[in-house]
């Protein structure tokens, strides 16, 4: 019989073999294996005497329960599948391929819906799945990308903007995933009553007169009839589409509904519509800055727009949401790279433009939090007469 024998983890070992840190669980009495009630290390060599004077001539050491230092071999612990790092420039394409392709489906459909083709809901629901599982990972990564944004492409581009921010308003409010899906479909389709607009009307640089806008508000009438003809279209999916210009006093559009009668999403649809479209550049304005995008949602409480729900917007956008342009203390523009887990006003900045010198500098990462710089003022794409989107 060998000196050592093995049974899983629990080896058989001769008592003048018994190393100081052993973990003894059991002795051998009469070839036969009896458990001890005062298991444990050996910390003195008097224990292993002990057991030499009572005629024990060998014991069970629980081997995985031994000290490291016993001279004991320890099962090598299974390697755990290494989790692949995902950089943020991953997540980033990741999500502009998400943006491009609702993008093009959305181009697909206001196509399709202008020849008179009626809606297939199928493509919406992947997309917002997609959506969601990507805000889901880091709401962040989408929000650089979607930050990058044409005059020319505006009804594509807004359609999924606002699917995007009402996900992310609606995981900040704890929404249910389910919920969420049928908003982000609305949000994508709530437009899509443009599509029977006149391009002269909808693109004109100028102010529209009061016929012009009699005109515009036409979209949402056309949007009853393409959303009374899709099949397999949820409520919440409609409630967003038809009610992102109705007030809370009853002054909006198309049905005037008052209070109440504006359920939870709805309002939310508002909300969300509006800031997308002021901190969008258009062929008749420049984008506004979040900060003052802000301003004007608050001015719009309590009678238009829900009080409640714009103060938790702003919380899950933030002052200077991620994707957006600052100017810090040192005269250096940067875009706001990452700001989950930490104050407002004190984000990580990627700076790339100073605009003392009005030239591009080395791009380095700011954190606010470490720094004596702070943020000086929101700004606009428009105001830098430079390119930011290298730089996304």
């Amino acid at each position: 019989m060998s000196s050592v024998e093995e049974s899983k983890d629990v080896i058989r070992i001769p008592v003048s073999r018994l190393g100081l840190g052993m973990f003894v669980v059991a002795i051998d009495r009469k070839e036969s294996k009896v458990a001890i009630s005062n298991a444990g290390q050996i910390k003195h060599k008097d224990s292993i005497a002990k057991l030499e004077k009572a005629g024990i001539k060998s014991v069970w050491v629980d081997v995985e329960r031994s000290s490291d230092s016993c001279g004991l071999k320890k099962k090598a612990a299974p390697l755990k599948a290494r989790k692949p790092v995902i950089t943020r420039a991953t997540k980033q394409a990741q999500a502009k391929n998400i943006l491009t392709e609702a993008k093009t489906l959305v181009r697909k459909v206001l196509s399709e819906t202008y020849e008179g083709k009626a809606v297939e809901v199928a493509p919406f629901e992947d997309i917002a799945d997609n959506m969601i599982e990507s805000v889901m990972d880091d709401a962040d990564a989408l929000k650089c990308v979607s930050a990058l944004r044409t005059k020319d492409a505006y009804l594509l581009e807004h359609s999924v903007n606002v699917a995007f921010l009402l996900v992310t308003f609606g995981k900040h409010l704890n929404l249910d995933k389910s919920l969420l899906k049928e908003m982000a479909i609305g949000g994508i389709l709530h437009d899509i009553g443009k599509i029977q607009v006149d391009n002269k009307i909808l693109h004109k640089p100028g102010k529209l007169t009061e016929a012009e806008f009699e005109e515009i508000k036409k979209h949402q009438t056309y949007a009853i009839d393409i959303m009374n003809e899709t099949v397999g279209l949820s409520q919440v999916s409609k409630d967003v589409c038809l009610m992102h210009h109705e007030k809370l006093d009853g002054k909006g559009y198309p049905k005037g509904l008052k209070g109440d009668e504006i359920p939870q999403h709805g309002r939310m649809s508002c909300i969300v519509d509006i800031f997308d479209a002021l901190t969008a550049t258009r062929c008749y304005k420049e984008a506004m800055s979040p900060a003052a995008a802000f301003k004007i949602l608050m001015s719009l409480t309590p009678f238009h727009l829900d009080q409640t729900l714009v103060y938790e917007f702003i919380r899950c956008v933030g002052i200077y949401p991620v994707g957006s342009l600052v100017q810090l203390s040192d005269e250096r523009v940067g875009i706001v790279w990452e700001s989950k887990g930490r104050d407002a006003l004190n984000p990580v900045v990627k700076c790339f433009y100073s605009l003392k010198h009005r030239r591009y500098t080395e791009v380095t990462f700011v954190d606010l939090k470490k720094s004596d710089l702070h943020i000086e003022r929101g700004i606009s794409p428009r105001s830098l007469d430079v390119d930011p989107s290298p730089f996304y």
